[in-house]
């Protein structure tokens, strides 16, 4: 055993959505607990770290690079380690090991607890053996899991479930992730208290499937209680849901939504396809019919409610019928914000193993002919607005010019939304401040405001 780094430096490159974002915040919270100071610069950095998504074949290709390129900085660092977490860890431990010789460890998803003794940290060994198995998914952070928030963060992700029980067939989540496994309405309240005490504002709740929150333990409305409890914390602003299946939406979490003061009036909801025929191959537990009588009843009861769903195009099977009732479905919910995604064909997947492939070409077509359909629509919606006061929580500055700050409505969750730039700000607005602001301008994703009042 060697003596360990006089710096100990780490540099932690996160990749995918924001459920990986707070497995990234629990590892540096762990190794800055353990001695070790997050650098922004890798090549200041003794451990270099990859948190990994491998989601769809993009994220896969996206961490594949990042990892080749903390390699060509490894090398140049004599004795610095790489290790690399995550899906992709977890997925393809076994061949990474074989390919990528270079990385000192493997961290599965099931596998951050106690990071710093896993990996030989805490003693200062420079080798820790590469992990190159496939370890079951069981990993659930609590609130007393060390995290790292960024200082003077106003906004933060808070995950109150882990893993899905969900059987999409295109979805190859629950083998990285495991079974759903939901924490406590007390454990989720206690960190929310801890993340306020520590200067934020601002809470979104996310899990691979919001809405079955509970239901693993038994609680089938766990998820309108806690909205119900966050609304009870002092200092706790906004709290705004994400990632819920319209399959578990009952009048009990619509009237907490719509209640509760600090929830805000915004819901992301996946709902992937408008054909039953399409639906029914992926296995959703839906249908057109439940969703638009859910959609009118989110609408009808939460006044002002912000939309954001998802689809996929080009599931094996979806025929140019199925694709126009989608479009004509979009066109007629007209909803706030809609990502369109091409179905990637993932290896361990029933969709995989399907006939009736849907070719490239026409999977981007199709993408792209939705994404058009959505941004005519989200222009509309932009655009309207103008002459109207919102409130908008301050981030701070901008990220492409000092001399405006920005901020976000109920409207605009953070990360995944457009962003208000604020003209001529007054001298006493801050970071994490909710102002009146009226917006004048709006651009494709963002709009340009004043403060008044």
């Amino acid at each position: 055993m060697t003596a360990p780094f006089a710096a100990r430096n780490l540099h932690l490159v996160s990749l995918g959505c924001p459920k990986n974002r707070v497995d990234s915040e629990h590892m540096v919270g762990q190794l800055v607990q353990a001695g070790w100071t997050l650098t922004g610069d890798p090549r200041d950095a003794e451990l270099l770290i990859v948190n990994t998504c491998a989601f769809v074949a993009d994220s896969k290709a996206e961490s594949v690079d990042a990892i080749l390129d903390l390699a060509e900085i490894k090398a140049a660092r004599p004795g610095a380690r790489l290790v690399v977490a995550g899906c992709l860890a977890q997925r393809h431990a076994v061949e990474l090991a074989r390919e990528m010789p270079e990385v000192d460890a493997f961290v599965g998803t099931g596998e951050l607890a106690g990071l710093a003794d896993r990996l030989g940290l805490d003693s200062g060994d420079r080798a820790p053996a590469a992990v190159a198995r496939k370890p079951r998914p069981a990993y659930l952070a609590d609130h007393f899991e060390p995290r790292w928030i960024a200082p003077g963060e106003v906004s933060a992700w808070l995950k109150i479930a882990e893993g899905c029980d969900q059987a999409c067939s295109f979805c190859i989540i629950p083998k990285l992730r495991g079974t759903q496994r939901s924490r406590s309405v007390e454990d989720c309240v206690a960190e929310a208290r801890d993340l306020v005490a520590r200067g934020v504002v601002e809470i979104n709740l996310v899990a691979q499937d919001l809405t079955h929150y509970g239901v693993d333990r038994g609680e089938p409305r766990a998820l309108a209680a806690l909205v119900r409890a966050l609304g009870q914390v002092d200092g706790l602003r906004w709290v705004r849901l994400l990632y819920a299946y319209p399959d578990n939406i009952d009048d009990d979490l619509i009237d907490a939504i719509a209640e509760t003061d600090n929830c805000c009036k915004y819901l992301d909801m996946p709902l992937q396809h408008a054909s039953d025929s399409v639906l029914r191959a992926m296995k959703r537990a839906t249908d057109r019919r439940t969703i638009e009588a859910l959609l009118a009843r989110l609408r009808a009861r939460i006044p002002g409610l912000t939309l954001r769903t998802t689809v996929l195009v080009g599931h094996p099977g979806e025929s140019e019928a199925d694709f126009d009732q989608l479009r004509e479905f979009v066109l007629a919910q007209r909803f706030d914000r809609l990502g369109c995604f091409a179905y990637s064909r993932e290896d361990g997947t029933l969709s995989a193993r399907m006939a009736r492939q849907v070719p490239s070409a026409v999977k981007k077509a199709r993408r792209d002919a939705i994404t058009r359909m959505q941004q005519r629509i989200s222009a509309e919606k932009m655009t309207a607005a103008v002459g109207t006061e919102v409130d908008v929580l301050v981030q701070g500055l901008a990220d492409e010019t000092d001399l405006l700050l920005c901020g976000r409505t109920q409207g605009q969750a953070p990360d995944i939304d457009g962003v208000v730039y604020i003209n001529d700000a007054p001298a006493d607005i801050g970071r994490g401040q909710i102002r009146r602001v009226r917006l004048d301008e709006a651009g494709p994703h963002d709009w340009v405001g004043a403060v008044v009042g």
